[in-house]
């Protein structure tokens, strides 16, 4: 009896299994865990997949921002949400690259906890200066009036081990400087006290300081990326303009909870293919600076392998770490 049981048991959640993938979406909006505020670069390019990904699934999309922790609260949110494709992350190269480097504990596995569905773009970072604190034009002129001045200047970022610290960690090294860090509370903030001259630089994502570029508050000396960003042609790669070999960049993606439905995987992944090759899409990514970047989950999960090792070694040579 006990045996008919079980084997009645095995053969229904055999059963249901195909049926979940079957019917889903059908079952209620898909919720886009983010870990970083509205407004902020992440949830612009969110905003900016939703539509055209809602077509592609017919269904609904809602944002939840968890923010705190460098995305670590809404990972781990993610990591324990039921795998049934109603909870996903909007992952970043923080969240599954420089934290599991950068925090001594984690209470989620970054690589095992989760299931990678597909990266949506490439983000770039720039050297952003006021002139009115450091009047310079180039990479170069900048690493020669803070080699001529030791002391004097200091650079913000959006937080202790962000994206945005480590790229200027990286280019202190690389350049032999010895700028100071003030770390603030995110890229609203880092950016205001670039403007006000609180302090002279920062390194913070095209898209965000695209505005006080252009009303003439901040100058621009260089992208982090191999190639220039056509939001910002005229504005030469680091490498480039005086630092050869140096590249840092971030990435945006989507991954949901472990144990995630394969076909259910795929159909997302399907949808980002297609919203990446919207016109529309590809346009407004362009203008924002950001490149557009599709992968299969395979492919992903092997990015973020790569990425991981990459962060750990710069995450170290920063000395950055967070209990």
């Amino acid at each position: 009896m006990l045996m008919k049981r079980f084997l009645a048991f095995f053969f229904t959640v055999l059963a249901s299994a195909p049926a979940l993938a079957q019917n889903w979406p059908a079952g209620g909006p898909i919720t886009i865990v983010m870990g970083f505020p509205a407004g902020s670069g992440v949830d612009i390019v969110a905003r900016l997949f939703q539509v055209p990904m809602e077509q592609a699934l017919g269904a609904k999309f809602v944002m939840d921002y968890r923010t705190g922790a460098g995305g670590n609260i809404a990972s781990e949110a993610v990591a324990r949400a039921k795998p049934d494709g109603y909870t996903l992350l909007l992952s970043t190269a923080a969240t599954h690259g420089v934290n599991a480097a950068l925090y001594k504990r984690l209470p989620f596995d970054v690589e095992n906890d989760f299931t990678p569905i597909a990266p949506l773009v490439d983000v770039s970072n720039v050297l952003t200066i006021n002139p009115t604190v450091i009047d310079v034009h180039t990479v170069k002129e900048f690493i020669a009036s803070v080699k001529a001045n030791p002391g004097k200047y200091n650079y913000a970022s959006t937080g202790n081990g962000t994206g945005t610290h480590l790229a200027f960690a990286e280019f202190n090294a690389r350049a032999g400087l010895n700028l100071v860090h003030v770390p603030y509370k995110g890229g609203p903030e880092a950016l205001a006290a670039v403007v006000k001259g609180d302090v002279c630089c920062i390194f913070n994502q095209v898209q965000s300081v695209l505005g006080q570029w252009k009303a003439g508050k901040v100058r621009l000396l260089g992208v982090t990326t191999k190639t220039r960003v056509a939001a910002v042609p005229d504005v030469p790669t680091i490498s480039e303009a005086g630092v050869p070999g140096y590249e840092s960049y971030i990435w945006f993606g989507l991954h949901g909870p472990k144990g995630l439905d394969p076909q259910i995987v795929s159909a997302l992944n399907g949808a980002v293919k297609k919203a990446i090759d919207t016109p529309a899409v590809r346009q407004r990514l362009a203008e924002l600076g950001n490149t557009p970047r599709y992968e299969t989950p395979e492919q992903f999960r092997a990015t973020i392998k790569a990425d991981r090792a990459s962060w750990a070694a710069v995450v170290k040579a920063s000395g950055a770490s967070v209990d």
